[in-house]
């Protein structure tokens, strides 16, 4: 159950948009169902002899009975209540007696109080009401409304739970602002397919990623199309900024700018440039890396966040989640056309993620930004060959990060930071098999090939160093892969044995959706394997021999009784 307050001028203008058609007509036997007085309050959609005219008149009654300079220039509240999709249908008297614990708990009529301000909930819709109060007591006092918007949150909470609806999860305060119904609705009417508080949250997130200096950011922001108007001071300091974007205006044909710390808590001026200088970039004029590398140069800070979430202190974890947000943008920014939508989703619901009360620490994810720096640098990565490859290998890797990432936060009972780092995670999942697919079709392929006395040798090296993953590897889809893996690292002068413990080592495997998977990665990772393997014939005189006796003493058991060889 979701409340929205906001407050405006208009009480007539609001109730006629209540109990008119709608803006697709999708309004529906618009009607009061609780209210201040039931005897005082006209409801022009019960009573024929109603007219919104009387109902604006009662309603604001309290607010015109103060002299003109007593009243406030806002004086209407607003708060529609919706329920979330698949909850039961609520009747009338349900809705009710939601409308009159909501105005309880905001201070609006706490229960008993004669003289609290006048309020009206109408329903024009199976799913949701508005609750519509003007903000005078009747005794001409105002109501005590402080942090409305938090405890008519805690009241849904509960109310949920008593109803028997769907829990949402509690907020700390930390999340962006949502768009108002007014934005909504005017990204509605104007056809954008978001509110643009949304698309310009998102643009300044993506300029920040791996900047080096605020100009660097500035620049980014206007190379991204957005109009930014910085607040300049005497002095020439830069005292903050604003962005809009094009098309963008009111009803008096101005720019509707946004605040950076109106689009999110940690877009004000000051917090980017506390981020700026606590992890401090060097601006480079290298030449610029390609995009296989700079997603391989990547996953070992990935790998050291995802560590550092489940084992050290607070201040790093959240400097890893703000690092980690930031290697996001920049993968969604230049990933291939396959995966990009997938990635945009999992970094925006991610930016939940990376905002709590603990403070991160300084200079603990410089590594992780200049792997985002990198990214960027190296431009747009091919959905093919190794960039395909290497794409695949940093998402399987940021899976774990974002799993980490919402362990930590459900130990610190975050619950919608855990919320958002596992709907990322699961876009990431997405996004992962579809970018793996062909490098592990190739693969596959590549150990299909290889002879029956090296398939037996690295299936008793796997059996050996994992022996209670060994069935289940084997008749995996990823086994082939696997062996093809194991069959180039040793081609390339590595031990397989002492490989996979090395790669076992690096982290725990009862977490990862699929082992197989993540001990290719691990393996192609530690080695600086290619992601895309030539293939080789069987006919190769390097690769038909049979290991020698030394070689093989401890892999020649045969597989236990009823096991299935592996598949040629």
């Amino acid at each position: 159950m979701v409340p929205d307050i906001s407050t405006g001028s208009r009480t007539y203008g609001l109730l006629a948009y209540l109990y008119g058609p709608g803006r697709r007509d999708e309004h529906e036997d618009p009607h009061i169902v609780a209210s201040w007085q039931p005897v005082l309050a006209p409801d022009p959609g019960r009573d024929p002899a109603a007219t919104l005219k009387q109902l604006t008149d009662r309603l604001d009654l309290p607010v015109l009975a103060l002299p003109a300079d007593r009243r406030p220039t806002r004086h209407v509240w607003h708060c529609p209540v919706r329920t979330s999709p698949g909850d039961r249908l609520l009747t009338d008297t349900e809705w009710a007696e939601v409308a009159r614990r909501i105005v309880h708990a905001t201070g609006i009529a706490q229960a008993g109080d004669d003289q609290a301000c006048r309020w009206i909930a109408v329903r024009h819709a199976p799913d949701h009401i508005h609750i519509v109060a003007t903000l005078k007591r009747q005794d001409g006092r105002s109501p005590r409304r402080h942090n409305d918007s938090d405890r008519a949150q805690a009241e849904c909470r509960q109310i949920e739970k008593d109803f028997g609806l769907q829990r949402l999860n509690p907020g700390d305060r930390t999340a962006a602002k949502r768009p108002t119904s007014a934005e909504r609705s005017k990204a509605e009417r104007t056809g954008r397919a978001e509110p643009p508080r949304e698309t310009l949250r998102e643009a300044v997130r993506q300029a920040l990623a791996g900047a080096a200096t605020e100009d660097e950011f500035f620049a980014r922001l206007t190379a991204a199309g957005l109009r930014v108007e910085q607040r300049i001071a005497p002095s020439g300091d830069t005292l903050g900024y604003k962005v809009a974007l094009p098309g963008d205006r009111n009803r008096n044909g101005q720019p509707i700018w946004f605040p950076g710390s109106k689009l999110a808590p940690d877009l004000s001026l000051p917090k980017i440039r506390q981020r700026l200088t606590d992890n401090p970039l060097n601006p480079t004029d290298e030449p610029r890396p390609r995009p296989a590398r700079a997603r391989r140069d990547a996953i070992t800070p990935a790998l050291r966040a995802a560590a550092l979430l489940d084992h050290d202190d607070d201040g790093t974890a959240v400097a890893q989640l703000v690092g980690t947000g930031e290697l996001l943008d920049a993968l969604a920014q230049t990933a291939p056309a396959a995966t990009r939508t997938e990635l945009r989703t999992a970094a925006r619901a991610f930016e939940r993620a990376t905002r709590t009360h603990e403070r991160a620490a300084r200079a603990d994810h410089r590594a992780l930004r200049t792997a985002a720096r990198g990214v960027l640098r190296a431009g747009d990565a091919l959905g093919r060959g190794e960039d395909g490859g290497t794409t695949a290998m940093v998402l399987s890797t940021l899976v774990l990060v974002t799993l980490a990432a919402a362990r930590w936060h459900s130990a610190h009972n975050h619950a919608q930071q855990a919320a958002a780092a596992r709907q990322a995670a699961h876009h990431l999942r997405t996004a992962y098999r579809t970018a793996a697919a062909t490098p592990l079709r190739t693969m596959r392929l590549h150990g299909q090939r290889l002879p029956e006395p090296v398939r037996d040798h690295h299936t008793a090296t796997v059996t050996a160093a994992l022996p209670e993953y060994a069935d289940w590897l084997r008749n995996g889809t990823g086994w082939d892969a696997l062996i093809a893996t194991l069959d180039q690292a040793q081609a390339a002068g590595h031990d397989p044995t002492t490989l996979l413990k090395t790669v076992i080592g690096q982290r725990e495997l009862d977490t990862a959706d699929n082992i197989t998977d993540v001990l290719i990665w691990r393996i192609r990772h530690t080695t600086n394997l290619p992601t895309a393997p030539k293939p080789t014939t069987a006919t190769s005189p390097a690769r038909t021999r049979a290991p020698k006796p030394a070689e093989t003493a401890t892999h020649t058991t045969p597989p236990p009784p009823g096991q299935q060889r592996p598949r040629r």
